[in-house]
């Protein structure tokens, strides 16, 4: 193909593009290769929240399914969220709670496979916060990634079954990158709620007392109520169903990870996953993993009791849904993992 030809064709896809404005799916075919890409907007990037995404990208299974992943990383999932409703992504990685807020916002999303069976985040305090009684939280700086996010929903949920109201502390909005571990350590929080392993790695330090968390399957039912989806991909429903191809494909790369991360021992973690992901110490990363090695999903299906736990609990959550009336069916779809489960045996 001459150069003359190719700037042309890069000329008609931009315009193409630029018509079809802002709702339209950005994910395309790369002209020289036949790939198709796509965006994915997320939180935490390099946290263990992600991990099947991780797996999946340096295993060669998004290559596998004839897809390339362009990631448009976030400090928060609702920020995550922010970006896709703007057209900046296809695709969102993050908390399964984002679905309820967008569907009592009219706008149609589904989650379409699962990475983890647990919010995976925890909340804990300072040491050098004088913490006699839960009631001493009141008037705390508590850190979260942001406002609408997973780690302010779980944070507010740990309030409630303590006796506390989200208003009786101050949220912070430190994002989830380095700057979070500096906002503890010189005091311009009390506590925090984050993923691991950040969060691991100040428990061992002794630089957080965590106080509650949604690590594994038995603290999260104790938390929530019962079991609850965790981490997954979610999309616009026309993009799922226009893009049907790019959805299976992703799909069938994040339960192949799953598969894959069923039988992996910690020397296949620390040989899959970059060392920029450990945060400094592969230790601590391994040990987080090991904490939250039971929450990440089997075969990337939903399940509808889970689904049903987290909109009762979301919706007593003060000033967010109390009162509406809400259908969770379409705020999911197994159409695609179950084609990925059968294929790959999960």
């Amino acid at each position: 193909m001459s150069d003359l030809v190719w700037r042309r064709r890069s000329f008609l896809l931009s315009a193409m593009a630029a018509l079809a404005g802002p709702s339209a799916s950005w994910a395309a075919v790369d002209p020289l290769r036949g790939v198709q890409r796509v965006t994915i907007a997320l939180a935490a990037r390099q946290s263990l929240y992600h991990l099947p995404l991780t797996l999946a990208e340096h295993l060669g299974y998004f290559r596998q399914a004839g897809i390339a992943v362009t990631w448009l990383p976030q400090e928060s999932g609702a920020k995550a969220l922010a970006s896709a409703l703007q057209g900046q992504a296809d695709v969102v990685a993050g908390a399964f709670e984002h679905l309820f807020g967008l569907q009592h916002k009219g706008l149609s999303y589904q989650a379409f496979v699962q990475m983890g069976r647990t919010p995976q985040v925890s909340f804990g305090v300072a040491p050098r916060f004088e913490f006699r009684s839960v009631m001493a939280l009141k008037g705390a700086r508590v850190g979260i990634t942001s406002l609408d996010s997973s780690t302010h929903w779980m944070t507010c949920q740990w309030l409630l079954q303590n006796g506390l109201l989200p208003e009786d502390v101050v949220f912070v909005e430190v994002g989830s990158s380095a700057g979070v571990v500096d906002a503890l350590r010189t005091g311009a929080i009390d506590a925090l709620c984050n993923p691991d392993p950040v969060m691991y790695g100040l428990e061992q330090k002794n630089e957080i007392r965590v106080m509650g968390e949604t690590r594994t399957l038995v603290s999260t039912r104790k938390l929530m109520g019962g079991p609850v989806p965790g981490a997954c991909l979610f999309a616009r429903a026309d993009f799922l169903q226009r893009q049907s191809d790019v959805a299976q494909a992703l799909s069938d790369a994040v339960v192949h990870a799953l598969k894959w991360l069923q039988t992996a021992g910690l020397t296949d973690i620390l040989k899959t996953v970059p060392a920029p992901h450990w945060f400094g110490d592969r230790a601590v990363y391994l040990g987080a993993f090991e904490k939250l090695r039971e929450s990440y999903a089997l075969d990337g299906l939903i399940d509808g009791d889970a689904v049903r736990t987290a909109w009762r609990a979301h919706s007593r959550l003060p000033g967010r849904l109390n009162g509406v009336r809400l259908s969770v069916a379409p705020t999911y779809t197994n159409a695609f993992a179950v084609k990925s489960k059968s294929r790959f045996s999960a």
